[in-house]
């Protein structure tokens, strides 16, 4: 097992599974203040998308991980934020009566964030550098090489934007994949070479350098970004190769992952598949969400893997999750640390 200086992982990253009401609902239990919260309707169309929130926009501003349009405002949506939760109002992104709910949270650190500027552009920065997370605002500048303070004090291994006005696609980073391609996180396209994003040029422990698109710089716009570095024992941000067989690849995390999304990079119409140990209580875990889709979550156990104390591993010969010889990329949170109180068994 991996050496880790974060106890809990329930400190820093935790998942939320409830049922809408349609009217005021609170939230306690997370163990921290909230500073992100993407939620996702696990059943039912009519409010499918993911929707994402956070402190430093402000818990009605929605951004949806699925879909390239601009940030709303719903003022039903989370409507303020506690101490170990929140407060949701009506929105059907969040509580619509009957509906089942997971919300993946994340902890920065606290509050709309402050001022930082160690870029070209100056940022509006909330960060957690024990955990590796910081939500980065700003306002893109259109020329190539522009810089921008993300705060993590280490060099970002995954790079999330979305610009909050007009119709735009996400834009991601992976370390895996280097500075001069992109993905898509709305679509399932694959990897792309563009120096126009990431300028050729790899982040830093201090910045992320942004090219001309209007995707991630575009002049006088507004984004967001949500930039993450490797914790040892807590989060992994890597790469595998399928071998097409239900006794699939093992991949090593060194903790035992309470949530994992990988997607096939190099060849078109492979999802985003996302997985957690709280909807998924036992192996074989099953219950796909798709980020790029606004469909309910999986009842079938085509797409599968195990959860085990040390990683992930496939059972499945299915091509979005395990094709033989095709590279997948991943992200994986959680914490298991041997003869402690946060071990718990994912057994079959």
């Amino acid at each position: 097992m991996a050496y880790s200086t974060i106890n809990k992982h329930t400190d820093y990253f935790n998942t939320n599974i409830y049922t809408g009401t349609g009217s005021s609902k609170t939230i306690s239990g997370i163990n921290f203040a909230p500073d992100m919260v993407w939620t996702k309707a696990r059943a039912g169309t009519s409010s499918g998308s993911h929707a994402i929130v956070d402190q430093v926009r402000g818990g009605t501003k929605k951004i949806f991980p699925d879909l390239n349009n601009a940030e709303t405002t719903d003022a039903a949506a989370i409507t303020s934020f506690t101490s170990d939760g929140y407060v949701m109002g009506s929105s059907g992104s969040f509580n619509t009566n009957t509906y089942t709910y997971v919300n993946w949270v994340f902890r920065a650190g606290g509050g709309t964030g402050s001022a930082n500027t160690d870029g070209t552009i100056n940022s509006t920065v909330s960060v957690n550098q024990t955990s590796g997370f910081s939500i980065v605002k700003y306002t893109g500048n259109g020329s190539a090489g522009a810089t921008i303070g993300h705060g993590l004090g280490a060099v970002p291994d995954v790079i999330i934007v979305k610009k909050l006005s007009g119709t735009s696609d996400w834009s991601s980073y992976h370390s895996v994949l280097g500075n001069t391609k992109y993905m898509r996180f709305n679509n399932s396209n694959p990897a792309t070479t563009a120096s126009t994003y990431w300028n050729n040029t790899t982040p830093t422990s201090t910045v992320f350098t942004a090219g001309t698109t209007g995707n991630i710089n575009g002049n006088g716009a507004d984004y967001v970004a949500y930039c993450y570095a490797a914790k040892e024992g807590y989060s992994k941000f890597g790469s595998y190769i399928g071998n097409g067989n239900a006794d699939g690849t093992f991949v090593y995390t060194g903790f035992k992952p309470a949530f994992v999304m990988w997607k096939r990079y190099e060849d078109s119409g492979y999802d985003w598949d996302m997985y957690d140990t709280t909807r998924d209580t036992h192996n074989v875990a099953f219950k796909e969400l798709i980020t790029n889709s606004a469909g309910a979550e999986s009842t079938s156990t085509v797409l599968s893997l195990d959860i085990l104390s040390n990683g992930f591993k496939l059972r499945t010969s299915n091509g979005n999750g395990n094709d033989n010889n095709k590279p997948y990329i991943y992200l994986a949170f959680g914490q298991t640390l041997v003869g402690s109180n946060n071990v718990s068994a994912t057994a079959r």
